[in-house]
């Protein structure tokens, strides 16, 4: 029978195996994920991460439920000051643990909102009508009926479907949204909430052009952009807030620095018509949708914010550049590329690629995998479902990160035409490809981080040489 040293040793064995391929062999150009920082990763593992702080406003004052909560108070509140910076707005809430939560607890409160005033003893209504993008051009799944939406919307009584329509998308470009044909479907339809925002996402979103359609309406539709994908670009991309949308929500950990988490953010003063509405959505995200909010990763924000701050807007202009390099690229080698060739094919971290002709989605992203090179598989708008992906989605974001400009794009790109085209095994060239980028950019250099982190693992662990076996460990036998 295993020991517990045994079970646990061979747990570490491939912990460490799985660690060195995705960070030191492979090359992941998955556009939802994103490595953190040394010390970002350091404030995850801090003493809040196993901590309790419930809080909610009572009476006018923030009450906070357990003892010990100091620190962590001063956290949220500096992480919501140091993203208010980022984003140009006054309100952040932070207590969602993902993108989907944080965009759950809108809907939530956007209900509690719609019935605030409604008589005593009857049914609350829900959603009469949302605009959204169509799941099979790129829509998020948080912002479906199946997804966040679920029961939160209407149903036709017709249909038996829930009243949700899509914006409509160009016949020339299915990844752009047809402005005209928008226009008219607002013209002859009235939501109650517009949510932009995608997962398949190359190019603006109308934001401007609604705000501009909407605001003359007598009860103008709530505007809320899913920033999941591109809230590290935030200005360089969109600044969705400025154009005239009323929140953003996100994920903190696609193409912004952070830990998995969820961010709702805006500015709602009191006195303005939608000042109740934030009060809804922040008594949805507790008690509503959270307890414990990982305060561990809360942490990890706060670093993850003062390092985007500190390189914005280098960081997501260099991201920009890099995805139409690589898009050009491809295109160069013979793998065809989705989007306008005109406008680089992308206007953000994201790349996409045709690969029909060359075998199914599934099949092409798991001989990508089996040669170093993380992938998603995605279907692409004329494919009838998701399992016949006929495409595969890219993100440049965390390779830039870890050093690659477009000439280090270019010789990828090669190396994925080789793979894709002509079945060529190019496992051993991408481990070597991928040795030459290992140090994390857009951060503190690793080495003066480095000290810093041994002083948070010297207070996790004050008992004498504990520190000291971590740091042996990590020496290579006979030195």
């Amino acid at each position: 029978m295993k020991t517990l040293r045994d079970k646990l040793e061979t747990l570490v064995g491939r912990i460490e195996a799985n660690n060195v391929w995705r960070r030191a062999d492979s090359v992941n150009l998955i556009p939802s994920e994103s490595t953190p920082s040394l010390l970002v990763k350091m404030c995850e593992i801090s003493d809040p991460a196993g901590r309790y702080a419930e809080h909610r406003a009572m009476k006018g004052e923030e009450v906070y439920f357990y003892q010990g909560t100091d620190f962590i108070r001063d956290v949220e509140v500096e992480a919501q000051r140091e993203l208010a910076d980022f984003f140009g707005c006054t309100d952040l809430e932070l207590r969602p643990i993902s993108g989907q939560m944080a965009n759950e607890v809108v809907f939530k409160g956007l209900v509690r909102f719609l019935n605030r005033n409604k008589p005593a003893g009857t049914q609350p209504r829900k959603l009469r009508l949302v605009l959204n993008n169509d799941l099979n051009k790129g829509g998020h799944l948080s912002a479906q009926p199946m997804g966040a939406l679920f029961n939160y919307v209407e149903e036709d009584a017709g249909t038996g479907k829930e009243r949700v329509i899509h914006f409509p998308v160009s016949k020339d470009n299915p990844y752009r949204v047809d402005r005209a044909a928008l226009a008219n479907l607002l013209d002859g339809g009235r939501p109650e909430l517009i949510v932009f925002g995608k997962s398949m996402f190359i190019y603006p979103e109308p934001v401007r052009l609604v705000a501009d359609i909407v605001k003359t309406w007598p009860e103008r539709p709530l505007l809320m952009y899913d920033m999941a994908h591109v809230l590290g670009l935030h200005g360089a991309f969109q600044a969705p807030l400025a154009e005239g949308a009323d929140l953003v929500t996100g994920s903190t950990h696609k193409t912004f620095f952070g830990p998995q988490r969820g961010v709702i953010a805006g500015s709602f003063p009191k006195g303005s018509p939608l000042h109740l509405l934030w009060q809804d959505i922040k008594s949805r995200a507790f008690p509503g949708s959270t307890s414990n909010h990982h305060l561990g990763t809360l942490l990890g924000l706060l670093a993850a914010a003062y390092e985007m701050n500190a390189f914005k807007p280098e960081f997501p202009e260099k991201v920009r550049a890099n995805a139409k390099a690589l898009a050009r690229s491809l295109k160069d080698k013979g793998v065809p590329v989705e989007g306008d060739p005109a406008d680089g094919y992308t206007e953000t971290h994201q790349v996409l690629i045709r690969i029909k002709a060359f075998g199914p989605g599934q099949a092409i992203a798991r001989r990508l995998e089996e040669n170093n090179i993380l992938t998603n598989y995605q279907a692409l708008p004329d494919d009838e479902t998701f399992l016949a992906s006929s495409g595969i989605r890219l993100g440049v974001q965390e390779m830039t990160r870890f050093g690659m400009e477009a000439g280090d794009f270019d010789e990828l790109a090669g190396l994925m035409a080789d793979c894709i085209i002509r079945n060529k095994r190019v496992k051993d060239e991408v481990r070597a490809f991928r040795r030459n980028f290992l140090e994390m950019r857009y951060c503190l250099p690793e080495r003066e981080a480095a000290g810093l982190a041994a002083r948070i693992l010297g207070s996790l662990f004050p008992q004498p040489g504990v520190v000291e076996a971590l740091i042996d460990g990590l020496r290579p036998a006979g030195r």
